[in-house]
């Protein structure tokens, strides 16, 4: 349903202009089915964005449905502070252990991505300080970043415009160009290694346009940060658990990393979670001996019906060999989405795994007088969810069952769309 502005008030949208774009009203969704949404007027989209994401096995999927009554009526949440936890948290715990490549994985649970980065931010402070390397308070990050919302994740983002309005939050951050693992040596030579605590980086950055890593990159980066004592943190909230055809991208990639931060597919979106998993050796001063307490945690770190959702989640992702589906539809992207970099309005289109930025030429946008994020408002017009990236790029991250006709149809909806501007 598209409200009238009057209508408006009540709910404040995230990262919207609440007098500006919203004024012309909201698409109000009330149905999902596999790789569909319905709008309260009946209209049907292809989630070509999947939510923000984060959806990989579809919409109204009854077993994770059904996990997630079961669940709530045996025992919908509790505390996991101190000696207390739930048997679906520590199964899922155990799941994510398995299924990334950091050694000896310990896994601390989270309501998302944001939460997930900024407890990765104290974890990895409160472990040099028990090393006795209080002064390894530096967190080194990359232009185009997206790592979260929250005073961490904001101060790490190399997105400029999320950066601005808010003064300075974490002070204790720098920002290097993408993708050059000699600028990372450049940096931790200048701030002195005995400062910086770790590297945060997106194997493939994402909100900032989706621009995959060159190969050998990450390999680079882990031996510039072996070198120096710096942790190396994977944000993988997006290329976590799938996306790119292996579990993870730091598998694809072949690196371990010493921190990985994982959301979104995590669940499909069913329920709000996400994970930091440290290797057991930034573990150990916390687990070891007489420990150390970690005084970080939140009302629903583990809670038992979010949990049930990934276990159920995790379940259909591997029984229906989703991971492998996604390697199958990598070949099929390029072929499909590839085209639109010859039409006009597309200066680039970038694929890797089951994700695409189709990059939007702002001159060519320019000249005709028409806002970039006009397309997306035209792309969806012709039943296809997409956003603007923040590098000016359609997103393209469908959930993992999507069919290659309804990519096709997101390309021809694309083209067709940006013809309209003439």
């Amino acid at each position: 349903m598209i409200a009238t502005a009057g209508d408006i008030s009540r709910f404040w949208h995230p990262f919207a202009n609440m007098a500006g774009t919203m004024a012309s009203g909201r698409v109000v969704f009330v149905s999902g089915q596999g790789a569909e949404l319905v709008d309260s007027e009946g209209k049907r989209y292809f989630d070509a964005s999947g939510g923000l994401w984060y959806n990989a096995v579809g919409h109204g999927r009854q077993q994770i449905v059904r996990a997630i009554a079961e669940q709530a009526e045996k025992l919908a949440a509790t505390t996991c502070f101190d000696v207390y936890a739930t048997d679906v948290t520590l199964e899922v715990a155990d799941r994510i252990a398995a299924l990334v490549p950091v050694e000896d994985g310990r896994v601390f649970l989270t309501s998302g991505g944001s939460d997930s980065i900024e407890s990765a931010g104290k974890i990895i402070r409160r472990y040099f300080g028990l090393r006795g390397e209080p002064d390894k308070t530096v967190f080194i990050a990359r232009e185009g970043a997206y790592h979260g919302m929250h005073a961490y994740g904001t101060s790490l983002a190399g997105i400029p415009g999320n950066a601005e309005g808010w003064g300075p939050l974490v002070r204790e951050v720098e920002h290097i160009t993408a993708f050059n693992a000699e600028a990372l040596e450049e940096k931790i030579r200048e701030v002195g290694a005995e400062r910086v605590a770790a590297f945060f980086a997106e194997p493939v950055i994402g909100a900032g346009g989706v621009f995959p890593p060159p190969e050998g990159y990450l390999q680079a980066v882990r031996e510039v940060c072996d070198r120096h004592g710096v942790l190396l943190v994977c944000d993988e909230v997006v290329t976590g658990l799938g996306r790119l055809g292996r579990w993870t991208a730091s598998e694809r990639f072949g690196v371990k990393p010493d921190l990985l931060i994982l959301a979104k597919i995590l669940t499909s979106g069913y329920q709000p979670l996400g994970a930091v998993v440290t290797s057991g050796e930034i573990a150990e001063p916390f687990f070891a001996g007489d420990g150390a307490w970690l005084k970080h945690g939140y009302t629903y770190s583990g809670h038992a019906t979010a949990c049930a959702a990934a276990v159920a989640n995790l379940d259909l992702i591997e029984a229906e060999q989703l991971v492998d589906r996604v390697a199958e539809l990598e070949e099929a992207v390029p072929r499909l989405l590839g085209p639109l970099a010859d039409i006009d309005g597309v200066s680039e289109v970038r694929t890797i795994g089951l994700l695409a930025g189709v990059q939007l030429d702002a001159p060519w946008f320019e000249e005709r007088g028409v806002p970039l994020a006009a397309a997306a408002v035209a792309v969806r017009e012709r039943g296809q969810l997409s956003r603007l990236l923040a590098s000016g790029a359609l997103q393209f991250s469908p959930p993992f069952v999507s069919t290659e006709e309804q990519i096709a149809g997101f390309a021809a909806a694309t083209a067709d769309a940006l013809a309209s501007f003439g």
